[in-house]
Parts: C-alpha cells; structure tokens; sequence
C-alpha cells in the first residue's frame, strides 16, 4: 500500500512527541555524552591521568552515562517510530531501518555499560584485577571508544533504507533521501577508514561524518516544521478548528 500524503499528515501528527521530542535531543546528548564528557574524562596513554579524572569527578562522569542513556533511549524509540511511518510504503525498508537503528542502539548500550562499569571500579580496587584500577578503568574506556567507533557501521546502515523509502514515498523531498544515502556510504567509510587507516587525519573521519549529519539534521528538521502544519491541518477532536 502506498504511503500517501495524507498517511503522513496523521502519523507525523499523532508520534510527534516521538519526532518532535526525543529525535531531536538524540544527536545533543550524543555529543555531550560521548565528546565533552569522554573528553573531560578519557586522558589517552595516560591510565593514571583517566583514573584521577573518575574519582574526582563522579557527577561528570554520571552525567555522561545519563545523556549515551538518552541517546539509546531516542535511538530506540526513534527507530520503532521510523517503522511504523513507513511500513506501508516499503515493509522491507522499513524493517531494515527499525532493525539497524536497534542494532545502533544496542552498540551504544555496550559501550555506556563499559563506561558505566569503569566509574564503579574507580570507585573499588577490589574490582580490578590486579588491584591495578587505573589500568582497569584505561581498557573499559578504550572498549567504549570501541564500540562508538565499529557501532558507527550500524549509525550509517540504518541511513540508506530510510534515504531509499524517502526517495520513493514521495512525501518528503527526494533531495533529502539522497543527501540520507550518500551520508550512509560515508558513514560507514569512516567506520572502515578508523579501523584500516587510524592514522588518518582526524578532519576525514570527521568531514565523512559531516555529510551523514547534514542529512540527519535536515530529516529532523522537515519532521518537526511538517509535524507543525499537520498539526495546524488536522485539528485534534473536540477543537474549535475541528468542531463541526
């Protein structure tokens, strides 16, 4: 069955809190949980350094597990949302969108598990092997970058069939679903490129990412202005708009 227009209208207005709530907030907690706290925190090379950073800093570091648990939380939830629009038009590109997006969210449970368990051996030496913590807490957080880094290949994959049933639903600009997948390939370039090359420059890894979030802001973006004017179309029952 055809998504048609009218399909898009009902759904962006009754998931809007989805859309228009948690996707947003998705990408911002992603860069404070893992860019300015990992960053406050992860001293690399420098085991000691990380270890003092936990313990005197315990609140950061618990804001930090807060804000990766929002993203997996978003993530989810967006990733179910994204399935239920888009079913109609495509069962199998939806699917596909749902289950990477999930796959996504799971890599991020990992890597904020990691995180998580390095404060609490920072806290207790008798958690760590060898009583040596600072190597402890050293190698979770490198399993944490680790699995930010390889989960990156799922943070793409779930971007081409949402490009693609955007591109053939006809509801949102099909420029959109092509800016999606061409971000997807360079997402999961980056991904490979930090395994393959890890002494590439930084400013490539980042300016492939770039292209996937250009993509990523724009689909945010459209979602919330279209679920505006669908709200502003299709008066909730009861409404004077509505009321007959």
């Amino acid at each position: 069955m055809k998504l048609t227009t009218e399909d898009f209208d009902a759904y962006t207005r009754l998931y809007r809190p989805v859309d228009g709530g948690l996707l947003p907030r998705a990408r911002p907690a992603g860069l404070v949980g893992f860019l300015f706290v990992r960053g406050e925190l992860y001293v690399a090379d420098d085991p000691t350094a990380t270890l003092a950073n936990l313990v005197d800093q315990v609140p950061l570091a618990r804001f930090g597990i807060a804000a990766d648990l929002t993203v997996v939380l978003a993530q989810a939830l967006t990733a179910i949302w994204f399935f239920k629009l888009f079913r109609s038009e495509n069962s199998f590109a939806a699917g596909s969108i749902a289950a990477f997006g999930l796959v996504n969210a799971a890599a991020i449970v990992v890597a904020t598990a990691f995180s998580a368990t390095a404060l609490v051996v920072a806290g207790d030496a008798a958690l760590a092997p060898s009583g040596d913590q600072a190597a402890a807490v050293q190698l979770l957080y490198e399993l944490n970058g680790a699995m930010w880094d390889i989960g990156g290949l799922f943070f793409g994959l779930w971007l081409f069939p949402m490009g693609y049933v955007v591109v053939n639903s006809g509801v949102m600009p099909a420029a959109l679903g092509w800016v999606l997948m061409v971000g997807g390939v360079a997402y999961v370039t980056s991904t490979y490129l930090t395994q393959l090359a890890p002494g590439a420059p930084t400013a490539v890894g980042s300016s492939l990412i770039g292209v996937a979030t250009i993509g990523e802001f724009w689909m945010i973006g459209y979602l919330l202005i279209f679920g505006v004017r669908a709200q502003d179309r299709i008066s909730p029952p009861g409404s004077p708009a509505g009321a007959t």
